[in-house]
């Protein structure tokens, strides 16, 4: 089998890497859209505010309403929850489907033990039955494993960095993917608290320009509070839930990580000892 057929048959056992860069962008687009029709239909509903005039002051206790006196920034801030929120997803999606069938540690044992009575070909069989990225790198490992073996040509050492070479070819096939999209939530988290900001000091500068003529307008003062009171909770909200979602999907990365690298040296412990 040449390198390229060797590359192509790799490929094909990668792990599915959730959204393409092109739906990635999508979404993104997608998701501003929706905010702007949420701020300006839901809760810019006339139904919200006195006399039904969007212009006029909110229904007492109509959240919807107060959300709306939020000013322009509101639907900026509700995209970046949406964007977030569906890259959660995305994210816990494709990450259960790299983990496989069934627990890693389970898994990666079982393939221990299989080296150890030296049965290779059924440890490939247990690969192709958990499906995961660590599954498809410790396949291709095996598969080489058994390639090598029986190859009169290569002395020990040369099979051995055979061996080492396709575990890191797969390894650098699976990765990629795993962390694929984590950088938007890692965005939104930093972006979420600045935009929130932005709209919080657009508020405050009302509020204080109402106050500053002699007689306090108290309905644009009212309104500059809320401005700077919404903007400042929706930014908090959005970077809040992105860090714990991407501190939680970056540890379960870390794990499966480890567990390759476990499985990569077992595999090449197991050769370089048998040969």
């Amino acid at each position: 089998m040449t390198k390229t057929q060797k590359t192509t048959a790799l490929k094909k056992q990668k792990t599915s890497g959730g959204f393409s860069s092109l739906m990635a962008i999508l979404t993104i687009v997608i998701s501003l859209i929706a905010g702007v029709l949420i701020f300006k239909y839901i809760f810019g509903d006339p139904g919200n505010f006195v006399d039904n005039d969007p212009n006029a002051e909110p229904i007492d206790g109509n959240l919807m309403g107060t959300v709306y006196k939020g000013g322009f920034i509101v639907p900026i801030l509700v995209a970046i929850n949406i964007i977030i929120i569906i890259f959660s997803i995305e994210r816990f999606v494709t990450l259960s489907m790299a983990k496989g069938r069934g627990r890693i540690d389970s898994f990666v044992g079982k393939i221990k033990d299989l080296l150890a009575s030296k049965q290779i070909d059924t440890a490939i069989a247990e690969c192709d039955k958990q499906r995961g990225s660590l599954a498809n790198v410790v396949r291709a490992g095996l598969e080489k494993y058994s390639h090598v073996q029986g190859d009169a040509g290569m002395n020990k050492e040369q099979k051995v960095e055979s061996l080492k070479k396709e575990l890191e070819e797969a390894t650098s096939l699976e990765l990629p993917m795993l962390s694929k999209n984590l950088v938007i939530l890692s965005t939104c988290a930093s972006i979420a608290t600045l935009i929130g900001l932005i709209g919080t000091v657009m508020g405050m500068i009302k509020s204080f320009a109402a106050m500053s003529q002699g007689a306090p307008d108290t309905a644009q003062l009212a309104t500059g509070i809320s401005e700077a009171l919404i903007n400042t909770f929706f930014g908090i909200m959005g970077s809040t839930i992105a860090i714990i979602m991407y501190n939680f999907f970056s540890t379960k990365i870390d794990s499966m990580t480890y567990s390759i690298d476990e499985a990569s040296f077992t595999i090449v412990q197991d050769f370089s000892s048998s040969n």
